[in-house]
């Protein structure tokens, strides 16, 4: 097959795949399934390149040559393969997720090979819990972050994704569990190979373990077997490895006291081995009912059932979500969960009636032709191809570097009369979560720098935007309240330090800047009351907010008492922090990044430059040369850090998420340090930040929404995270503005010509 290339760059059709989970011998679930998945890619798609990747769990297993291993307890060797995957050519990352897989908390430790790439990530999500611990909240939020398509096998997954995670529906696929493609076989004619002529057996296959219910069914075997002397029960399959490192084979013997107990000897059987898939299928071939007596409602998918539905065995099963889904429309039988005598007489009835059963058998078996491995690798390279061929929005270039001019509309439709709405859903107000000082304290700022815009309707919104700030102070506790809900009930009684920080910036602003008087006297009068309460904040971001706000106070009031003693209480204290944080190679005040980084130098220079202090500035442009080198990518463009930077100590940025709240960052401290130095290089830097929102970016994606007037939520290894929310939005039209007062260097406005 020719390998053609859109004109976007990408290719059109998937010609390299790398394949992360499990693989064969390697005994488990997730092992098989991988294995089958590669192997029937490469069937029904030879010309495609499939690097399969297994995670090594330390037992010694020995893989085929062809499988690459992860050690899964080296951290540092995912992102190792993160690196090689990133060299090897692959057009597509497929994972597949499931908990106890991957190293680190919940698994984590994938992140980083996942953080080393830029390739679209599709995720199969093998495991959904709707009440996750926090860890494995946080892994799963980040991988579906990180996806640009999540793979489930059941409608249930599709719904938890939806209402637990607040996924997208247009980022979910459900594919059914992949089967292997027989032909229908009589039991009768499958028996004589395990000398079982004349019993009727009823079978269970899986690795043991307690949440199987087992139990149930061997106290279901004295009715069947009153029915059907003849009837044998055989559970096939080793130990759980997990349970059998815990406690041995204690919970098998466990089980065969019980049949003892029961006097089911003659009637019970168990094989203890883990048979490769064509013996496996022998085994189901001869089954008369295949049963499933889980104990666990949650259980999403279940590979053992979808081999059985395949092979065409009549199945009875407790109501897990897999089964109810699979067995709907009368392709199988449920009892309640923990029913021994609804098993027994279920299967008794099937057992008793030949032709019942052979229907049911024929049903189910044309249902599993709709999930053979064949199907779904057709269906998963479809949806390769597909995002592949996603048509990406660029800017249409043209002489210079352009910039947007600054426009109110998003903010103003993300308002309402109680203030900007925190989050969208796309480019639509998400009233779920209601709003906060954060953003609106941002909107009042943006309504004072707007060059353009109707005085009364510029009046209009900024009171609207200070009304919030000054609803936000609670006169009683003497702080600021952060987060409302859209009932407009305050969701908590103090709000962080970096939102008051924020608040007294903004009102700083106002102050100064705001076009009316009665503007500026309300702020000035609200700035005395809680600017003075800031001087106890110990966020370092809290200080550098609260700097900037006083800088510009002092700005409109030279000499400002209190604004003074903020700056060089602050100033001080952010030298402190440096002097304790440095080392020769990290020149900063933490010992990692986090966001809005460059508002620390900006917060020294701006105070270096109202009070004439020489060390505020010198340090605050030291260390905004290093933070922007860290933000230069080895192609010259700026590259935002990476909200996955947050919490690594001393270690360099990862790539992504990007945020537009980082680029505003930037944008603001340059023209800060081009203010107090007069150096163009300090312009330039600002204009290549700005320029990361037009397309000039790693993915080289237009992160700003011109048509809207709006912004996306930020960059992604996929693609932009499509949400339009409030400080996304606020960030463009900031940086729109603090843009438009530098010297031009060769740009020319725009307004929404764009692809």
């Amino acid at each position: 097959m020719e390998s053609r290339t859109s004109s976007f760059g990408v290719p059109a059709k998937v010609r390299h795949i790398a394949l992360i989970g499990n693989a064969l011998p390697r005994r488990c679930g997730l092992a098989t399934f991988t294995s089958d998945t590669a192997n029937a890619v490469r069937a029904a798609f030879p010309e495609i390149t499939l690097d399969h990747y297994a995670m090594d769990d330390g037992t010694g297993i020995e893989y085929p040559a062809e499988i690459r291993t992860i050690p899964m307890q080296d951290r540092s060797a995912y992102a190792t393969a993160g690196r090689d995957i990133a060299t090897s050519g692959a057009d597509m990352l497929w994972v597949q997720h499931e908990y106890g897989i991957y190293g680190g908390a919940a698994g984590d430790y994938l992140l980083d090979l996942i953080n080393a790439l830029s390739i679209p990530l599709v995720t199969t999500l093998h495991t959904l819990l709707e009440q996750p611990s926090a860890d494995e909240r946080q892994v799963l939020d980040r991988l579906i972050a990180r996806s640009a398509k999540l793979i489930v096998m059941a409608d249930k997954g599709r719904k938890i994704l939806i209402e637990t995670y607040g996924v997208d529906p247009a980022q979910i696929d459900v594919i059914p569990h992949g089967v292997p493609d027989r032909p229908y076989v009589d039991p009768a004619n499958a028996k004589p190979r395990f000398d079982l002529d004349g019993r009727k057996l009823i079978f269970t296959f899986g690795l043991l373990a307690p949440d199987k219910g087992i139990e149930t069914m061997i106290a279901a075997m004295p009715a069947i077997v009153t029915a059907h002397p003849d009837a044998l029960y055989i559970v096939l399959g080793a130990t759980h490895p997990n349970l059998k490192r815990h406690e041995g084979e204690a919970y098998r013997e466990r089980l065969i006291a019980q049949v003892d107990e029961l006097g089911m000897s003659a009637h019970v059987r168990f094989i203890d081995a883990f048979v490769d898939t064509p013996d496996l299928l022998d085994w189901l071939e001869a089954a008369d009912v295949y049963v499933t007596p889980y104990l666990k409602e949650g259980q999403i998918t279940s590979g053992t059932l979808s081999y059985a539905v395949a092979l065409g065995k009549p199945v009875v099963s407790t109501p897990y979500i897999h089964a109810r889904e699979i067995l709907r429309g009368d392709h199988g039988v449920l009892v309640d969960f923990a029913d021994s005598e609804a098993l027994a007489c279920e299967i008794s009835k099937l057992l008793a009636d030949d032709d019942a059963r052979t229907a049911l058998a024929r049903r189910a078996y044309a249902l599993g032709r709709t999930m053979v491995w064949q199907r779904l690798a057709h269906r998963v390279i479809g949806l390769f191809e597909e995002m592949l061929r996603a048509k990406r929005i660029r800017l249409v270039q043209s002489q210079g570097v352009r910039y947007l001019a600054p426009d109110a509309e998003a903010v103003i439709r993300m308002s309402d009369a109680t203030g900007m709405l925190q989050h969208g859903l796309y480019s639509i107000p998400d009233r779920d979560h209601g709003y906060c000082l954060d953003d609106n304290a941002r909107a009042l700022i943006l309504m004072c720098r707007m060059p353009e815009m109707a005085a009364d309707m510029r009046a209009r919104w900024t009171n609207v935007y200070a009304a919030f700030v000054q609803h936000a102070w609670d006169g009683e506790t003497r702080r600021f309240r952060n987060f409302m809900g859209f009932d407009r009930r305050w969701l908590e009684d103090e709000g962080s330090e970096d939102s008051a920080g924020r608040a007294v910036w903004a009102l700083g602003v106002a102050g100064h800047e705001a076009p009316e008087p009665r503007h500026r006297d309300w702020a000035c009068w609200l700035y005395d009351q809680a600017a003075p309460e800031m001087e106890k904040a110990g966020s370092p971001r809290a200080m550098a907010f609260t700097m900037l706000g006083a800088a510009a106070m002092m700005e409109a009031k030279p000499g400002h008492d209190i604004s003074a003693r903020l700056l060089t209480h602050f100033g001080d204290e952010l030298l402190r922090l440096l002097e304790a944080a440095r080392r020769p190679d990290w020149p900063w005040f933490e010992a990692m990044l986090a966001y809005d980084n460059a508002r620390l130098p900006e917060a020294l220079i701006r105070a270096g430059q109202v009070l004439d202090r020489q060390d505020y500035r010198d340090c605050g442009l030291e260390t905004l040369d290093w933070i922007l080198e860290q933000q230069h990518a080895p192609e010259g463009h700026f590259r935002a850090v990476g909200s996955d930077s947050f919490g690594r100590v001393y270690q360099a940025p990862q790539r992504f998420d990007q945020q537009p709240l980082e680029a505003q960052a930037v944008i603001d401290a340059c023209s800060a340090a081009f203010g107090a130095t007069g150096e163009e290089r300090w312009a330039a830097a600002a204009h290549r930040a700005y320029r990361w929102f037009l397309g000039e970016n790693d993915l080289g994606l237009m992160v700003a929404s011109p048509q809207e007037s709006s912004c996306h939520d930020g960059l992604m290894p996929t693609g932009v995270n499509r949400n339009q929310g409030a400080e996304s939005i606020l960030a463009l039209q900031l940086s729109s503005c603090a843009i438009a007062v530098l010297p031009s260097l060769g740009t020319v406005p725009i307004e929404a010509n764009v692809a």
